[in-house]
């Protein structure tokens, strides 16, 4: 669970975004960074027992920076004013399958699988749903992924208008070829993030996106 003492802190940080109160309330952050820290922590440990894939991972593995990039932001806020947590299957691969869990009032979300992956790791994933269609379709179909999360996430920036290159539009795994990141997301209440057995009850919707992390990370594990 989140501290109402860390939420506080957000909600402060959200009014008052620059470095002179940073600077004037560091004991505040470095308390604030500690909370941050136990909550990955409780949140790693449920995890790790319905996805041993994890096993490696420590809390520095799976933390963000606070500070924002913002060389090419028009926002120039120097701090995020959310708390994010990404527990990867492989924390030495970029974009590797994962779980992700975002705190931001109003906006808190879970969610899973592989954002945006690399050019060659994308022709990998597209390969698999191609020759392995049925798996994933059996994956998204499953009564707890479907209760949890739906269906995988599609929206304009994350779908081809055709088929992709050396797939014929009417592959039957077409509407997957298309995607250009394969995640899914629910949204929740923030209050849940307060509740005592929140890293329970958060673990368990997790899993539900176990079957299609494997998938993607079979995926990207075959040689060509």
């Amino acid at each position: 669970m989140i501290t109402k003492e860390a939420l506080q802190f957000l909600n402060d940080l959200v009014a008052n975004n620059n470095t002179d109160w940073m600077h004037a309330h560091k004991k505040r952050y470095e308390q604030y960074k500690k909370d941050y820290h136990q909550f990955i922590a409780s949140l790693l440990t449920e995890l790790k027992k319905g996805d041993p894939t994890l096993e490696s991972l420590e809390v520095k593995n799976c933390t963000f920076r606070i500070n924002r990039d913002i060389r090419f932001s028009k926002d120039k806020s120097p701090y995020k004013t959310n708390m994010g947590a990404w527990f990867s299957q492989d924390k030495f691969r970029k974009n590797s399958p994962g779980y992700y869990v975002h705190f931001e009032k109003g906006n808190s979300f879970i969610a899973g699988g592989v954002w945006c992956p690399e050019p060659e790791d994308l022709k990998k994933i597209r390969k698999e749903i191609a020759f392995f269609y049925d798996d994933l379709n059996e994956i998204i179909n499953d009564t707890h992924f479907k209760t949890e999360f739906n269906a995988i996430t599609r929206d304009d920036d994350n779908v081809l208008k055709k088929a992709p290159k050396d797939y014929a539009p009417n592959h039957p795994a077409i509407e997957f070829l298309k995607l250009k990141s394969f995640t899914a997301s629910q949204k929740i209440d923030d209050s849940l993030f307060t509740q005592e057995d929140f890293s329970i009850k958060v673990a368990q919707k997790l899993m539900a996106l176990k079957p299609m992390n494997d998938f993607l990370r079979r995926a990207l594990d075959t040689d060509d």
